[in-house]
């Protein structure tokens, strides 16, 4: 498939489902809940970090941790008490576990305590984004008792980490349209420079469609992926991301 066909694909599948239909049964669903936007940063952050295996798995255990959060996540966040806490402790989705729940809980209380959005933790100016995620990353592991096996959950480049879920979470945040399944609600980031999330669906379709060569999937594969992409659109090149994950995922390219 030449390079013209390849492209008037990506553009025909994006058309096909970046629709309000696709909303219900993508993790997006969990943040469309709410309308404040800390409460949407909130539930879209724990939705996009727990966005690994099965996808109606992923929005129960979501929405199961909302419910624990009285379905108010930034005042549970900014407001609870210790013994609000207590109820969370049977909390888990596959690896992530209590300990983990309770760490990301006292750090965006740290943040939030501090700054209206989470975009604050990402609006560094003039860098790239590998240095944007490996600054977050080192700002939300800043607390002093930070759990070393939380680290497992919040990807870094340093780590060769495609960094497939903070990608998500940030076209979610960041890209805008008028079909309203991304929010933009974040200004700090264009979307001409977010990176393709690319899990195991991604990588196979853009592969099969000559789109990455590299061997491996890691933190160059997404940028060798995301630059290919902006050749079809310099300024929303992630927009092409509800396509190949439904070639992948919908489809079975």
């Amino acid at each position: 498939m030449n390079k013209k066909k390849i492209h008037e694909l990506l553009e025909q599948k994006f058309r096909q489902y970046n629709q309000r239909s696709f909303i219900p049964h993508d993790p997006i669903a969990i943040p469309h809940q709410f309308t404040q936007q800390a409460d949407i940063e909130i539930a879209g952050f724990f939705a996009a970090i727990f966005a690994w295996g099965n996808r109606t798995t992923i929005l129960n255990k979501s929405r199961e941790l909302l419910t624990l959060m009285d379905d108010a996540p930034h005042q549970f966040i900014t407001q609870h008490r210790e013994k609000d806490l207590k109820k969370l402790l049977a909390f888990k989705h596959r690896t992530f576990k209590s300990t983990d729940l309770l760490y990301f809980i006292q750090f965006l209380r740290h943040h939030y305590l501090q700054h209206r959005s989470l975009e604050s933790a990402f609006d560094l100016q003039s860098v790239n984004m590998e240095a944007r995620l490996t600054a977050f990353h080192d700002y939300f592991f800043s607390l002093p008792n930070a759990p070393e096996r939380t680290r497992k959950h919040v990807a870094s480049p340093q780590r060769g980490s495609t960094c497939k879920r903070l990608n998500m979470f940030l076209r979610w945040m960041v890209r805008k349209d008028k079909m309203g399944v991304d929010f933009g609600v974040w200004k700090c980031i264009k979307p001409s420079e977010l990176i393709c999330p690319i899990d195991v669906h991604v990588a196979r379709v853009s592969r099969k469609l000559g789109l990455i060569e590299r061997k491996q999937t890691d933190w160059s594969t997404a940028i060798e992926l995301t630059e290919a992409l902006r050749s079809f659109d310099p300024k929303d090149p992630v927009k092409y991301d509800f396509a190949l994950f439904s070639l992948g995922v919908n489809e079975k390219f």
